[in-house]
Parts: C-alpha cells; structure tokens; sequence
C-alpha cells in the first residue's frame, strides 16, 4: 500500500512528466528531530507552515531514515541504500556518490525540468561529485558537511564564491525564491531540493526567534526522557532555530501562491535523522549518531492540491529509499 500511494505522488511526475510537469520542492533540515514539530505534538515550539504540509496534504506516521547526514542525503538521492551507492562515511571521502549513480535530479533534468539547489549538499565538494555534476542546473550554498558561521558566510553559487546575505536558512530561501519564480516566468516546471543546515550546529539564530525563547520554561511532559541530561541554552537554540526554518518554508508556499502555481507544485518535507541533542522525542530511545527509533524516524510531510487529499495519513512503513524508485 506504502508504494501504491507514493506512486501516486512521484512516480506520476515522471510517467505523466512530459504531459503534466508538475513542480516539486522538497525541503531536507539537518539534525531536527521527529518530535520537532508541534504537529507531533511537541507544545514548546509552533510550526504552523510545516504542519500545514500535512493538514493539507498528508503525513506519513513510520517514515525511517539514517542515522546521520551523508548516507540520507544519498538515499534520497539516489533511492538506494547508500553503500550501495558508494556512501558510507559522513567525511574524507565517504560522502560521496559513486558517479555511475543517477540522481532524482539527472530524472528531472532529462524530463527538461530546472533543478537547483539549496543549502548544504555534503555529497562530495569537487566536480564531478559536485550539485553541477549531478543533475542539478544551478546551485547556491556549500558542499561541506559543517559550516562555521551562518551570518553573511561565504557561499558557493555555480562553483564561485560570493558573499552571503544575512542568516543563511533566510539566504538559502531567498535564493530559492528567485530561481522558481525565473523558472515560472521562463514556463520552466521546477525541481527545487532545499537541504537546511540547521538546527545544526553551531546554534546560531537570528534575534527575533532567540528572544522568543531564551527565558522559556518548558513544559514538564515535554522534556527529555531524562531531563538531566539536557543542555538547557542548546535545546532552546534548537527550537528557536526550528521556528526560523518554519517560517522559511512559510515565505516559499507564500510566494508559490504568488506565482500562481501551489495547486499544482508537490512539496514535501522530512529530516536528515534524529535530534542533535537530549529534547523530547515522543519518548522514543536514541538521537543523531543512534540506529534506534529516535535517530532514524523522521515525519514525511507531502501536499500537493493536485493530487493528495488533504489530511491524508499513512500509517504504514516506508523510506527515504522509496522516494524515487516508487
């Protein structure tokens, strides 16, 4: 049943891509956890905007990924197991795909769809491992697996280092923006990947979300499975940073709407593993780094007005591998 459904969501965009050329964005955060979000029912954070991805569309209860960075990225990718497709460390070379690989992009890309993206690529920095040498048309963010800064950082836009503007999850949004909105204008359909570096660390967030939560008492049922082990002023950065990424997403369905092509644009929405510290998980055992619950559920969040019904739940097992070959 799992891949009836998805068959529904993806594999109609390459069946029926020459045809229909629905657009597709997907957003990948780094080290948020399953329980993250207030749609999970965690009550110390709001994040309407991603929830609305699931109200409006569906979500998906039992969705697995790795337990850290690298190997997902490649699972979605590339719709296999990451060894298979060469993946087997986060640095020093096992990040990279093998280059007989193809990607979802190269997919897209041959059904003459723009694809960019977004962010932080950590599948191999050097062409031809590079997003220019994968099936992407235009890439703006770093290829590293970590970044020591996040405001007006250098960035990399098509292999040339240029200067940042501003916090870096609002940069990455930004630039987003302007390629769908060029894409619409050249009645290009869209493939937008827009893998988020936060709430990696280091845990830096702009003003207007710290002072939200910097003096925040959390709430008793919403800690972690042993409070002691928490770093208070971490896990409030990492909710005010959770917040932030909320609102991003917020500002791409906005200008979406604006361009006139929400209805038929699938936007999907899930994480690279579990939390990159000790907060409340639903209760569940493990964090990043662990292959127990807690480091490898992840919510899958898909709307598509086109084609889900809104309020859509899917309750059986699935994936970040069946993303692409279903």
């Amino acid at each position: 049943m799992i891949r009836l459904f998805l068959l529904s969501v993806f594999s109609l965009i390459f069946i029926f891509g020459l045809f229909a050329k629905s657009n597709v964005v997907v957003f990948l955060t780094d080290d948020q956890g399953w329980g993250d979000l207030s749609l999970n029912g965690n009550t110390n954070l709001s994040t309407p905007n991603i929830d609305s991805l699931g109200k409006d569309g569906a979500s998906f209860d039992r969705f697995y990924v790795c337990p850290v960075c690298s190997p997902t990225r490649a699972e979605f990718l590339t719709g296999r197991h990451h060894v298979r497709s060469g993946v087997y460390s986060t640095s020093s070379g096992g990040e990279r795909m093998d280059l007989d690989e193809t990607t979802i992009a190269d997919l897209f890309q041959k059904a003459g769809y723009a694809t960019g993206a977004f962010g932080k690529w950590h599948n191999g920095m050097q062409y031809p491992y590079h997003p220019l040498g994968r099936g992407f048309d235009y890439f703006y963010g770093f290829c590293s697996g970590h970044w020591g800064h996040y405001y007006d950082a250098l960035m990399e836009r098509n292999g040339k280092l240029v200067q940042g503007k501003g916090f870096c999850v609002d940069d990455f949004t930004t630039e987003a923006m302007g390629f769908i909105e060029s894409s619409v204008k050249k009645d290009k359909p869209f493939f937008v990947y827009i893998p988020y570096n936060t709430p990696h660390s280091p845990m830096q967030v702009p003003d207007r979300w710290w002072k939200k939560f910097k003096d925040r008492t959390l709430e008793e049922m919403m800690r972690n499975r042993n409070p002691q082990k928490e770093d208070r002023l971490h896990l409030l950065a990492a909710l005010a940073m959770c917040e932030n990424i909320d609102w991003n997403v917020g500002r791409l369905l906005k200008k979406l709407d604006q361009l006139g092509v929400a209805e038929d644009t699938i936007v999907a929405f899930f994480h690279d593993n579990g939390p990159n510290g000790n907060r409340w998980n639903a209760d569940m055992e493990g964090r990043k780094g662990s292959t127990e619950e807690g480091g490898t559920r992840s919510p899958l969040l898909i709307k598509w007005p086109n084609g889900i019904k809104p309020g859509t739940k899917v309750m059986q097992i699935a994936s970040v591998r069946d993303l692409l070959p279903t």
